[in-house]
């Protein structure tokens, strides 16, 4: 591993450890085994490292939601039932000790402080959303057309938004994957009254 991979890799731990704001160039250094001047040659700044490196540690998270199976065994795309396999997995992965949803949380608060930082992060949310769409809905990711990442997209990326803060604040009141699909089977069948 070359410099650049070995910085990526150290700014992760960091951030795992001690989050965006805690976690200093010198840190990154140290975790990485590489020096100071590497930061700035190989990413512009210790926060563009930072970003790309969370940006990774989301990217690593996919398997966790992994598309169920193909097999006939997983819900059918479209479904309350797929919904409910969706997050559900999503939310298992929020119980786990040093959840990086706790880290997402505090670099959300942070976006205005670091306005370099949020543009990238912004295109990597947006890319998450089409991404969901794609793992709600079936298809491929590169298929859904940017209205549908604008519309459903945006709703599934507030709902994880609306989980990561609940989770972080109080996991004990946080909703399961099974009130959020009642919660949604209300608002259909609200919606589909005459």
């Amino acid at each position: 591993m070359g410099h650049r991979e070995d910085l990526l890799e150290g700014a992760k731990r960091c951030l795992l450890e001690k989050g965006f704001a805690r976690t200093t160039a010198r840190d990154i250094v140290k975790e990485s085994g590489t020096n100071l001047a590497s930061i700035g040659y190989h990413y512009g700044s210790k926060d563009a490292l930072l970003a790309q490196a969370y940006i990774s540690l989301i990217e690593g998270m996919s398997d966790a939601f992994a598309e169920p199976a193909d097999d006939g065994t997983g819900a059918a795309p479209g479904s309350l039932e797929r919904f409910r396999e969706v997050w559900s997995n999503v939310i298992a992965t929020m119980r786990e000790p040093g959840s990086l949803w706790r880290l997402s949380a505090e670099i959300a608060v942070m976006g205005d402080q670091l306005p370099e930082v949020r543009d990238h992060l912004a295109q990597a949310q947006r890319e998450g959303s089409r991404g969901f769409v794609a793992l709600l809905m079936g298809g491929r990711e590169e298929d859904v057309p940017e209205d549908v990442v604008d519309s459903l997209g945006s709703f599934y990326t507030v709902l994880m938004t609306g989980l990561i803060t609940l989770w972080t604040f109080d996991p004990k009141t946080a909703p399961d994957a099974d009130q959020l699909t009642e919660g949604l089977r209300q608002v259909i069948e609200a919606a589909t009254r005459s």
